[in-house]
């Protein structure tokens, strides 16, 4: 790609900044209001929703990459399957925004839009393995990319707690995620990471470090959703060994934290449905640790994540299976500091 062509992307994304920023604005102004409780970190209401500014930018983005940029587009039944999902993903969230619906409808509302995309034929089909070659996985791969979409998008959304925190790893993720897939000429996931980035960049400004309004779980569940198709995607670089990895590397914080605190809660005889203020980001809120320096954290693991990543996408096979697990460390040296504060500060039971 040439600099000229990556100016020009460039430019088209700021414009979408501009209208997502611009439809943030207007989401405060109707003031949907999200209000204090036990189990949140805000202490007066606050409007919610802005998630809304990044899907109205993402689509727009994605109906002129349709209709213009046929060099990054997925064949249709793939392309198709994928904006449907995620739109109604985001149309779901964004009632439930508006209504508080249970868990249960927001999770059924997720299997038939992961269902939506793997109908369509967008499903991990084979993985390439070191040393191995590739290897067709069937049906195998259809339930994966199901838990997978499930899971990631209920992380990003269980994340979405503190201000700037889903939204900026977010946007860190998808940026490295754009940078690796132009160099892999994955063009429709360097293009669609480019667009979910600039929604994600109108949006930020107004809910870090102060929040003005909250993304809400139109804006987190839809993150998320994209995140793991575009990672489904990303699975097809054929010239990058276990490239399925290059998603789940650059979220590692956020699956870490997700994936840990349900095992502990499932441990404890916890309903793992019932809302609770016990993810790592939390207790380490709840201790003391400024909410800002906690979102930048993550920020920085994300940051971290796509360093890895680009690493693992040159690597030579006998080192590539090592490079994911550097990945591990931070987390540990997280948890062991959050466990401290939460001891040493005695914040009761979590």
């Amino acid at each position: 790609m040439t600099l000229v062509a990556f100016l020009r992307h460039l430019l088209f994304c700021l414009g979408l900044a501009g209208v997502s920023a611009l439809v943030v604005r207007a989401t405060i102004d109707a003031r949907v209001m999200d209000h204090p409780s036990a189990r949140k970190a805000h202490t007066r209401p606050t409007p919610k929703g802005g998630g809304i500014g990044v899907v109205v930018a993402f689509m727009l983005g994605m109906a002129v990459l349709y209709g213009f940029a046929d060099f990054s587009r997925l064949a249709d039944p793939y392309f198709r399957g994928v904006i449907l999902a995620a739109f109604a993903i985001a149309l779901v969230s964004f009632l439930d925004d508006l209504r508080d619906w249970p868990f249960s409808v927001k999770l059924a509302a997720q299997l038939l839009a992961a269902l939506a995309a793997i109908f369509s034929g967008l499903y991990v089909t084979d993985i390439n393995l070191p040393y191995w070659g590739p290897v067709s996985l069937g049906w195998v791969g259809a339930a994966a990319t199901l838990v997978w979409i499930l899971f990631a998008t209920n992380a990003m959304n269980f994340i979405d707690g503190l201000n700037g925190l889903a939204a900026g790893t977010t946007l860190v993720a998808a940026a490295f995620l754009a940078y690796i897939a132009q160099a892999q000429s994955g063009w429709f996931v360097y293009f669609a990471a480019m667009v979910l980035a600039a929604g994600l960049v109108g949006f930020l400004p107004f809910n870090f470090p102060r929040a003005r309004i909250f993304m809400g779980d139109v804006g987190s569940q839809f993150c998320g959703f994209v995140l793991a198709m575009l990672g489904v995607a990303a699975a097809r670089f054929q010239a990058v060994e276990m490239s399925l990895l290059l998603v789940p590397m650059l979220i590692h914080g956020v699956l870490f934290d997700v994936a840990f605190t349900l095992v502990r809660r499932l441990f404890n005889g916890n309903r793992l449905t019932q809302a609770h203020r016990s993810h790592l980001y939390q207790i380490a809120h709840r201790s003391g640790m400024k909410a800002e320096w906690i979102a930048v954290l993550h920020w920085a693991f994300a940051a971290f994540g796509g360093g890895v990543a680009i690493l693992f996408t040159g690597a030579p096979t006998a080192i590539k299976p090592v490079l994911p697990l550097l990945l591990v460390i931070p987390q540990v040296v997280w948890l062991v500091y959050v466990v401290a504060r939460a001891r040493r500060t005695d914040i009761g039971p979590w």
